[in-house]
């Protein structure tokens, strides 16, 4: 039977990464975040933290936090139908998580990319794409836990990967999983 797995982790843990890797292995990407994108783009706003935060957030005072997933079923759904494994880049809310689960059932499982704070800042200010300081990612970090309900499914998951080592190691328990879960 075909998986649908969302990969969920705070910003700057690795879950881009980890997802590059179900890719190579022929599952079906659904990105969340593509909706935050497409609303900057039609604003003709600039790709910044202040304006995705906003988007972000502004879809989800519409009282539904699980907006995202609702926008993305369609997607996920055609994917799963026609045989293939799904992950899902950015499912932030509990409410997503509970969405996607009582369409999907066992099917639906959840991978957290779990890295300590620190570390994940140290890697977000020298990133190549969207690089964040300190102080914005520990303010993204208490935006998405107070606003985006991230903590549920990151509770929740059905399998936890530490990502504070080489990029090598983390790659290794990635593919790991990857291969277990085809």
């Amino acid at each position: 039977m075909n998986k649908i797995i969302a990969v969920v982790g705070m910003c700057g843990s690795g879950k881009t990464t980890a997802i590059s890797e179900f890719e190579k292995e022929g599952f079906k990407r659904v990105y969340f975040g593509q909706a935050t994108m497409d609303i900057l783009e039609e604003r003709g706003l600039p790709r910044t933290e202040d304006n995705e935060r906003a988007v972000r957030e502004e879809l989800r005072e519409t009282g539904d936090k699980g907006i995202y997933a609702k926008i993305y079923l369609p997607k996920i759904r055609e994917y799963f139908e026609a045989g293939y494994n799904v992950v899902i880049e950015s499912l932030y809310s509990w409410s997503e998580y509970k969405y996607i689960k009582s369409e999907f059932g066992d099917a639906f499982k959840v991978l957290c990319i779990a890295t300590d704070a620190e570390k994940r800042r140290e890697r977000l200010e020298t990133r190549a794409e969207r690089p964040l300081t300190h102080e914005i990612s520990k303010s993204r970090d208490y935006a998405e836990i107070e606003n985006l309900e991230i903590g549920g499914p990151i509770s929740i998951a059905d399998h936890y990967i530490t990502n504070n080592g080489t990029e090598e190691e983390f790659l290794k328990e990635v593919r790991e999983f990857v291969k277990n879960e085809k």
